[in-house]
C-alpha cells in the first residue's frame, strides 16, 4: 500500500514575462524544468484554479497552486546485468552504461533496463520525481555508452539535480565523425525542440525576425583532436547543456554526422563495420553534495569499438 502523501504548495512569481516552466524550476521543490513542464502538462498547477501552459508567461505576484503527486509505484523487476561501477558509496554511485542499454523504462523497453540492472544492485536509489527512474540524474541515449551519476538519497538527487541545472558538472564526449570541420575548435549554440515532421528526432530551431525560442537552449563546445585520411575525424564534445540527442543534432547540422547514426547520418561509408553509434560519455565531474569534494571520473572508449578504432588510429597514444 502507498502510504506517501502528495505535496502541495503555493509558487509566487517574483518575475514577468518568464515561461512558467522555466520560474516553477527555480523553486527547491522541484527537481528539474523537466518536472515543471511535466506537473503543468498533467495538470497540477493552477492559477486561479485553472490549468496553465509551460510556456505561460508570468506576471509579479502571480499566485500558484501546485500538487507533486504520490506516483504509484510501478513493478521494477531486478535486471541481474554485470554493472561496470567506477564510484559508490552511502550517497550516490558512477556506473560506465555499455552502448545498447537504455536508461530507464519507457514505451518499448519497460524491463532490462539500467534502472532495472541498479536495482538488482542496491536497494537504496532515490525515489525521485518518477517511481520508474529511481535513482536517474541524467541520461544518455541507450546507443550511447559511457558515465552516469546515480542518487541513492533524495538529497543527493536533490543537490546533484542543481549542479546539472547551474551547468556546473563537467561532461565531455569523444565521438567520430564524417569530415573534416572547417574549425578546429569551436562552439555551436542553438535552441533545439522535437523535429516538427518526425517525433522520433531532435532538431535546432530556425528563427524569423523577432520570434520567441520554444526549443531549449543547447550548447556545444568541441575540440578536433585527430583527423585520418579517410575522411574521419575525432572530436571531443563538451556540454554546456544537456538536451536530448544534443551532441547527434548539432555535429550532424554541422554537416558532419557521427558514424554510425542511424537517425541523424545518411551517409553509410564506415557504418556497416562500425559496431554500433561512435558516441561516448568519457569524462563526468561534479561536486559530491554531502562530503563537498571534488569528484572526476573517466572511461575509455568500450572494447567493441577498439578494433575499429585502431584501424583509423583514433585509439589513445596513436597518430593519424
Amino acid at each position: 500500500m502507498n502510504t506517501r502523501k502528495s505535496t502541495e504548495f503555493y509558487f509566487v512569481a517574483n518575475t514577468s514575462a518568464l515561461r512558467l516552466d522555466k520560474a516553477l524550476a527555480s523553486d527547491p521543490r522541484i527537481i528539474s524544468r523537466s518536472q515543471a513542464t511535466s506537473l503543468i502538462d498533467r495538470g497540477f498547477v493552477t492559477l486561479n484554479n485553472k490549468p496553465v501552459k509551460p510556456a505561460h508567461k508570468t506576471s509579479a505576484g502571480e499566485l500558484f497552486h501546485v500538487t507533486i503527486p504520490c506516483e504509484e509505484p510501478t513493478e521494477l523487476v531486478p535486471f541481474d546485468l554485470p554493472l561496470e561501477i567506477l564510484f559508490e558509496d552511502e550517497e550516490l554511485l558512477v556506473v560506465n552504461k555499455p552502448s545498447g542499454l537504455v536508461v530507464h523504462p519507457a514505451v518499448g523497453h519497460r524491463q532490462n533496463t539500467l534502472v532495472n540492472a541498479l536495482i538488482h544492485h542496491t536497494k537504496d536509489l532515490a525515489r525521485g520525481f518518477s517511481t520508474g527512474r529511481p535513482g536517474i540524474v541524467h541520461r544518455i541515449d541507450k546507443d550511447t555508452s559511457g558515465l552516469l551519476v546515480v542518487a541513492k538519497s533524495e538529497r543527493t538527487l536533490r543537490g546533484l539535480a542543481k549542479q546539472f541545472k547551474n551547468k556546473t558538472v563537467h561532461r565531455v564526449y569523444w565521438t567520430i565523425v564524417h569530415g573534416t570541420l572547417k574549425s578546429p575548435h569551436g562552439t555551436i549554440t542553438t535552441y533545439i525542440r522535437r523535429h516538427p515532421a518526425d517525433r522520433k528526432r531532435f532538431a535546432s530551431e530556425r528563427f524569423r525576425g523577432e520570434q520567441v525560442p520554444t526549443g531549449k537552449l543547447a550548447i556545444t563546445h568541441y575540440d578536433v583532436k585527430k583527423v585520418h585520411p579517410s575522411g574521419l575525424s575525432l572530436i571531443h564534445c563538451k556540454l554546456e547543456t544537456g538536451r536530448t540527442h544534443q551532441i547527434r543534432v548539432h555535429l550532424s547540422e554541422l554537416g558532419h554526422p557521427i558514424v554510425a547514426d542511424p537517425t541523424y547520418s545518411s551517409a553509410t561509408r564506415h557504418r556497416s563495420t562500425a559496431p554500433h553509434l561512435l558516441l561516448h560519455a568519457a569524462e563526468l565531474g561534479f561536486t559530491h553534495p554531502l562530503t563537498r569534494k571534488s569528484l572526476k571520473f573517466s572511461a575509455p572508449w568500450p572494447t567493441e569499438l577498439h578494433d575499429y578504432l585502431r584501424k583509423y588510429n583514433f585509439l589513445d597514444g596513436e597518430a593519424p
